[in-house]
């Protein structure tokens, strides 16, 4: 019990904690409010998403309520190997996340006609402005440095304890490349979307990442 209050006690008190939380909150809130539109479209999302979507259209449930029960059974991971990926912002995306694109994805069927999403050029227009905006988002969720989800915690672990002579990096792909395997496995098609996020979302969250502690939120 004192180790846990030992340790909310430094994580309340890192500095700019406040800002921090704030910045995460945003990246969650619009995360979950552009993945929205990129399922729509169809045109690619990142492979967490690629791989948790499919599963759940096979399962017939809500995107969010797989994501969750998947992110649930790799927390207990992470508790017991890599408890230093998690923090507030671990929960937020685990639980968050899936149920707002959930949410947007129903209100955009009531609201907007079905023709946006599916023909061009709009389709392409829709896309490429909520794939800038989607990796933007994670830049802010990332930067804020409040912990990651379970799901991103998981290639962290398996270098720091058992594939600690490779290359993150190696194990990142690899790890990624995996999901998307197990997605087609369970019928879906990977296209576009995907390889643009995994060309595209380092170097954009490290750019934006600067810009936020430089000149917005003055982050440590």
């Amino acid at each position: 019990m004192n180790k846990v209050k030992n340790f909310l006690r430094e994580y309340f008190e890192t500095p700019d904690f406040m800002k921090r939380l704030v910045v995460m909150l945003i990246g969650v809130f619009l995360m979950g409010f552009f993945l929205s539109f990129l399922i729509k479209v169809d045109l690619g999302t990142d492979p967490c998403t690629f791989m948790n979507l499919t599963i759940s259209r096979k399962l017939g449930i809500l995107f969010g309520t797989w994501q969750l029960a998947l992110n649930a059974v790799l927390f207990v991971i992470v508790i017991l190997f890599g408890k230093k990926c998690i923090g507030f912002g671990t929960i937020a995306n685990m639980v968050f996340i899936g149920y707002i694109a959930d949410f947007f994805g129903w209100l955009w069927d009531k609201t907007i006609p079905e023709r946006y999403f599916t023909e061009f050029p709009s389709r392409a227009v829709i896309f490429a402005l909520a794939l800038l905006l989607f990796i933007i988002s994670v830049s802010f969720y990332i930067n804020a440095d409040m912990g990651v989800s379970p799901y991103d915690a998981m290639p962290q672990i398996i270098s720091d304890r058992v594939l600690t002579k490779v290359p993150y990096y190696i194990i990142r792909i690899g790890y990624d490349f995996l999901v998307i395997v197990i997605g087609v496995m369970f019928g879906g098609t990977p296209n576009i979307g995907i390889i643009l996020m995994a060309l595209f979302l380092g170097p954009i969250i490290s750019v934006v990442g600067k810009f936020l502690g430089k000149h917005v939120f003055h982050l440590n």
